[in-house]
């Protein structure tokens, strides 16, 4: 059984539009629904979840009618603002099953830096949490720019983790793990099970995603693990393809890559 740094109270939960969505770019309620069982058990433990939830550019694409998800700024920003709603209403149905409500929270960058946004968002999933709401969280991308841009919801999840001092992030990917080499080019590799230090050569091992609808790779889950490791927060990176992997995760399973100090 794996042990974690600290008792689970918060957990931040990432999940990437890949595993969210179909390949057309559309709302996979399937998926969704699996996500909101697995989510809502962990909430009846009294453990609280705050979801990082990417897919709305890939969702407002499909909306739209438009073949592939835009790449110039206005367009990706055009393209969220009409996602996010068909992501949300369809979030909002899978909790409502297992009896839970769910708040949509929206940042920028700025929240990294501006003293009195963070203050005020950390006020805001505090009071959700103790409401038993369940926090969805986006980039803002219909207000941000160039210079305010996450660029990717790994870091994203790792900022909403030190904001509310979780005591573990996982991040739900399309790989199993951290692994020595990329499994998709080298069958002879070896997945590490548990990382205390990131290096540089850990860092060599990172590469970058080749999905279609999703903009982070394993470097980004890598900055995303060090800056919790910053702050005693565990991180494991986990295969999204079994959402079961969720609870295994929780119980001290021994799934996916755990970094830890």
């Amino acid at each position: 059984m794996r042990n974690f740094s600290n008792k689970l109270e918060k957990i931040v939960i990432k999940i990437g539009s890949s595993s969210i969505t179909h390949k057309n770019g559309a709302v996979n309620i399937e998926r969704i629904e699996e996500l909101a069982k697995e989510i809502s058990n962990i909430q009846d433990k009294g453990i609280n979840v705050v979801l990082v939830s990417s897919g709305a550019i890939a969702c407002g694409a499909k909306q739209l009618g438009m073949g592939k998800r835009p790449r110039d700024t206005i367009g990706k920003q055009a393209t969220s603002a009409v996602g996010q709603v068909a992501l949300m209403n369809t979030y909002n149905r899978a909790f409502g099953e297992y009896g839970y409500k769910v708040g949509q929270v929206l940042l920028t960058k700025v929240i990294e830096t501006d003293e009195k946004m963070s203050e005020n968002a950390r006020n805001t999933f505090d009071q959700l949490m103790k409401m038993d709401v369940v926090p969805i969280v986006n980039e803002n991308d219909t207000i941000s720019t160039f210079e305010i841009m996450f660029g990717d919801n790994d870091t994203l999840s790792a900022v909403v983790a030190r904001l509310i001092d979780a005591d573990l992030l996982i991040l739900l990917s399309d790989i199993d793990g951290l692994y020595t080499d990329d499994p998709n080019k080298n069958s002879d590799v070896e997945l590490i099970k548990e990382v205390n230090i990131i290096d540089e050569n850990l860092k060599s091992m990172a590469k970058d995603s080749d999905s279609s609808v999703g903009t982070g790779g394993m470097a980004t889950k890598i900055k995303a693990c060090t800056m919790c490791m910053e702050k005693g927060i565990d991180v494991v990176i986990a295969n999204s393809d079994d959402l079961k992997n969720v609870r295994k995760i929780v119980r001290g399973d021994e799934i996916g890559t755990i970094f830890k100090r």
